[in-house]
């Protein structure tokens, strides 16, 4: 009897040392700040889980890649540009043929043509048309077969002497189609000169 009650009191008095203990420990680790705050050991990061490359490679690689755009775009504006003055050459030159083929037609048409009132005229602004005297020449097939029509328009100074005299045409207009071809004078750009329409023949 006395073993057991010997027993039991030392566990008794272990169990209350423990409790002690632990209740100093919870103390210390209050926010009080009397005691000291363990720091973490700092440990070096583990270089085979970085992903991506170092930064001098990167810019490397940025910088060749802006270049890289940078010729794309400055071809393709080439690219562009060549192909404007391409069309631009090409619409030139059938404003020529077209003009050379109306000149041909109206050599032998005596008096204004058989289609004067299938014809209109419109001036263009000058801040359009670089400063040039540009005339926008409506050609409209009022007929109800298909039809060509050779237009001269003069350019005439204030005395109403023809200065200048230019030729547009239209070819195969469908009845109701119209065309707009442009007459240009080529004269100065402060020269006052009225455009006129002298002839239009519908063939």
């Amino acid at each position: 009897m006395l073993r057991e009650q010997s027993g039991r009191g030392r566990r008794a008095v272990v169990a209350a040392l423990a409790c002690a203990l632990a209740a100093v420990v919870l103390t210390g680790c209050g926010d009080d700040g009397a005691g000291p705050t363990p720091t973490p050991t700092p440990t070096s990061p583990d270089e085979a889980s970085f992903s991506g490359q170092p930064p001098s490679l990167l810019a490397s690689q940025a910088a060749s890649a802006i270049a890289s755009a940078r010729a794309s775009a400055s071809a393709a504006a080439s690219s562009a540009s060549a192909r404007a003055s391409e069309f631009e050459a090409s619409v030139e030159a059938e404003a020529a043929r077209a003009g050379a083929a109306a000149e041909k037609v109206l050599k032998d048409v005596e008096g204004r043509g058989n289609a004067v009132s299938d014809v209109g005229m419109t001036g263009l602004p000058r801040n359009e048309t670089s400063g040039l005297l540009a005339v926008l020449v409506t050609i409209t097939n009022k007929t109800d077969e298909s039809a060509s029509y050779a237009v001269q328009v003069d350019f005439e100074d204030s005395s109403g002497k023809v200065v200048e005299t230019r030729f547009v045409g239209a070819e195969d207009l469908e009845p109701g189609e119209k065309e707009q071809p442009i007459a240009f004078s080529r004269q100065p750009a402060d020269a006052q000169l009225t455009p006129r329409l002298a002839k239009a023949q519908r063939y």
